[in-house]
């Protein structure tokens, strides 16, 4: 009998970058000319005028500590005793590949808002959706577990980033992204006030494209 044990599959990781981001969805069929993402500077008033609207989505990119995975698990305790209210028309699905965070904030971001925007017919975004619209969060993610092309898609969109790059998808990784769609900024306030003193955030919103 064999001992190995498949090791959980894990990718390279996305950097925060909007040109690298738009880049790699208008690939996947996104009309970017339509919405697009940018750079949120600060949840200042200041700095949020200055993103175009309406915004459909966030994307924030945070730091992973023991105290705050402390909370995420509380948080998911208190979820499971008292029950959670979640409308049925979100797109919504679980990870299971490792450092693929990136790419699960950017489809959870267009799964939810596919309806106002047309996507490209055909697409590798046009056929996903639709072979995933009524599958359940976990087999989502196991259909996107073995999904090569959007994995090689990933990878390419990895390469692009301006950070030094991984040696090894094994190497460790402190950060996580998520979305967010309502109330997007109060959230993200309470995100970074459990870290209190932590810089290193990086917020992208999902807005309509400035025309000029």
């Amino acid at each position: 009998m064999s001992n190995d044990i498949t090791k959980p599959k894990r990718w390279f990781p996305l950097e925060s970058n909007p040109e690298v981001m738009n880049a790699y969805v208008k690939k996947m069929g996104f009309p970017t000319s339509q919405f697009s993402f940018c750079d949120v500077l600060s949840t200042e008033e200041w700095a949020l005028e200055m993103v175009p609207t309406p915004v459909v989505a966030v994307i924030m990119l945070f730091p992973i500590k023991p105290h705050t995975e402390e909370a995420d698990k509380q948080e998911a305790i208190r979820i499971e005793q008292n029950g959670q209210t979640v409308s049925p028309n979100v797109y919504y699905m679980r990870q299971t590949v490792g450092n693929a965070c990136g790419t699960v904030g950017i489809l959870h971001a267009i799964g939810n808002m596919r309806h106002i925007v047309q996507l490209a017919s055909g697409s590798y975004l046009d056929k996903f959706f639709n072979k995933t619209k009524t599958k359940t969060p976990e087999e989502i993610a196991q259909y996107l577990e073995e999904d090569d092309e959007l994995e090689e898609t990933h990878g390419s969109a990895a390469e692009a980033g301006q950070s030094e790059q991984m040696e090894s998808v094994d190497d460790p990784i402190n950060t996580h992204f998520i979305c967010f769609r309502s109330d997007a900024c109060q959230v993200i306030k309470k995100f970074m006030a459990r870290d209190e003193g932590e810089m290193r955030f990086t917020i992208l919103a999902l807005a309509k494209t400035e025309t000029y």
